[in-house]
């Protein structure tokens, strides 16, 4: 039986287009979503980069895709280019099931998604790596463990920026409601949370003592890592690292947290 969300009122931090499908299945649930967007997605600030490793496609092993995002940008890039056909034999590696549904969705096999949803589950899934070329298709603000990794086994990879993470314009609305006191914050990135935090310091907020003591609720252990590293207790960690599983971690930990949790007016 579903959890009964009435009276939350619950922060969505991710891109606005992004975050309709959570926002909708939390008001399902009972909640009062607060729709606070604090990235938004852009091309990269050059395209030269991209476009050339996007046309040398058959000369890699392996293309590995990290985010939605990154799929939706470099296909519409192919499109862009006109000139492009994707490689029968490229290998495809893909971080999640939305990641790998967006790829199958426009007709592109995906050869591996791994079990857990972070960068250092893909090695395991390329067999072996050396003297294999790989394109790493990320933001301007990822981590680079997965190239690491890749190059240690003594792989070549090319790390090419497929997007950019940009902090979003605060909505005066949204803000409004942080100011009156929410329930519960959610994070989706390490971005998200670095950019909340940008944010709710520039509107003479502190993050440490926000109205209504919200508890927070994180997609994945990265994400986690990086609140507690900004100096938040995080409450709840999704087990599977994704939007589904994040909901499931709201309704198993909002029904039991203790905390108190406020009234709407």
């Amino acid at each position: 039986m579903p959890a009964d969300l009435s009276g939350k009122r619950i922060v969505i931090t991710r891109p606005r287009h992004q975050a309709q499908e959570f926002g909708v299945a939390l008001e399902q649930l009972g909640a009062e979503v607060v729709y606070l967007p604090v990235i938004e997605i852009a091309p990269p600030e050059y395209l030269e980069k991209l476009d050339a490793a996007l046309k040398l496609l058959s000369d890699y092993d392996w293309v590995i895709f990290t985010s939605v995002n990154g799929v939706r940008m470099c296909l519409a890039r192919i499109k862009e280019l006109g000139e492009i056909q994707w490689p029968t034999g490229l290998l495809v590696a893909a971080i999640g099931p939305k990641t790998a549904e967006a790829l199958t969705m426009r007709g592109i096999r995906v050869d591996f998604v791994p079990d857990e949803y972070i960068a250092e589950a893909i090695p395991p899934g390329l067999g072996a790596m050396a003297g294999k070329k790989f394109l790493l298709l990320r933001a301007d603000l990822a981590r680079p463990a997965l190239a690491e990794i890749i190059k240690a086994a003594g792989g070549l990879v090319d790390e090419v920026t497929a997007y950019r993470t940009l902090p979003a314009r605060p909505d005066p609305q949204a803000l409004e409601a942080l100011r009156s006191g929410v329930d519960v914050l959610t994070f989706t990135s390490s971005s998200t949370v670095r950019n909340f935090l940008a944010l709710v310091r520039q509107a003479d907020l502190d993050p440490g003592s926000l109205p209504g003591a919200p508890v927070i609720a994180c997609i994945g252990p990265i994400t986690a890592g990086t609140a507690r590293e900004l100096g938040l207790t995080v409450d709840m960690v999704a087990e599977e690292y994704t939007m589904n599983g994040l909901l499931s971690a709201l309704e198993r930990g909002l029904s039991d947290h203790p905390k108190q949790i406020r009234k709407m007016p």
